[in-house]
């Protein structure tokens, strides 16, 4: 046991209730996320010279898009949480399945969803899919970051034991000190790859290269979220693959990948040539 460690803060998941209707924190991170992701893109497709005179989705497409992302993003990420990490419990509850509030939300279920209704909305507006990648990779930081404080706040994906001195005594982690790792990756996959995906969009103006950002994103997200897992502590259900391997691991080594090979690929390109 340290000598010094942090109590779990007491915030009551539920921000209010007006008879049967309750706003849970975890539902707010979403809507604030989701709406600030989209008035951040709205401002990038507004600025001319980020562009470099190329095409690419007017605000009116973003505005339409934000509701095929959303249901993306909840979707694919509760379907990808029940069939990845915790079956078992839903096939013997299917009923919460639907109870979203409660937590339970996956990446890389979100990250999947998101990109089939990116597919389908740029399919249906004769838009570029890459551009289209491109922003939605800039902006998805800000949901993260907001998802993984309400991850905090509601007192999962806690951390493994710790002796840190800002180790925290979770309510439901047993009396062990653990690594706040929603904090950590909040700082990482928010904070930390909002900026470098800012310098990369507006100081190297990688937006002219269409899936540069995009293969940033998926590289720069694989490699936190890994830094991350060292300090999480997996879900009970699965717990390590092997060794110190976890799902979250093993589910970001594709993302990494393919990120790096999308920048590559997108390097050798023209920095102005469109992108279908």
């Amino acid at each position: 046991m340290p000598l010094f460690v942090l109590p779990f803060p007491a915030i009551d998941p539920v921000l209010f209730e007006i008879g049967p209707f309750a706003l849970r924190w975890y539902a707010l991170a979403y809507i604030v996320g989701i709406i600030l992701a989209w008035r951040y893109m709205r401002r990038l497709v507004l600025d001319d010279k980020l562009w470099g005179g190329s095409s690419r989705p007017s605000a009116l497409d973003l505005d339409d898009f934000v509701v095929w992302g959303t249901l993306g993003i909840i979707l694919g990420g509760r379907i990808g949480y029940v069939l990845v990490y915790n079956p078992g419990q839903y096939l013997a509850n299917p009923l919460e399945v639907l109870e979203v509030w409660t937590g339970g939300m996956s990446f890389h279920g979100g990250f999947l969803g998101t990109v089939v209704a990116m597919f389908l909305f740029a399919h249906r507006r004769g838009l570029s899919i890459l551009r289209l990648f491109d922003l939605a990779g800039t902006a998805a930081p800000i949901g993260l970051f907001f998802g993984r404080i309400a991850n905090f706040i509601n007192s999962e994906l806690w951390g493994r034991p710790a002796d840190v001195p800002w180790a925290v005594v979770f309510p439901n982690g047993g009396p062990d000190p653990r690594h706040p790792s929603q904090l950590y990756e909040a700082a990482l996959e928010g904070i930390v790859l909002f900026i470098v995906l800012r310098v990369l969009s507006h100081r190297f103006q990688m937006l002219q290269r269409p899936g540069f950002i995009a293969g940033a994103f998926s590289c720069g997200y694989g490699i936190a979220r890994c830094v991350a897992e060292f300090y999480r502590l997996p879900d009970a259900q699965i717990g390590y693959l092997t060794g110190v391997l976890t799902m979250g691991m093993l589910l970001s080594v594709p993302m990494i990948v393919a990120g790096i090979a999308l920048m590559v690929w997108a390097a050798r390109r023209p920095a102005t040539e469109s992108a279908a």
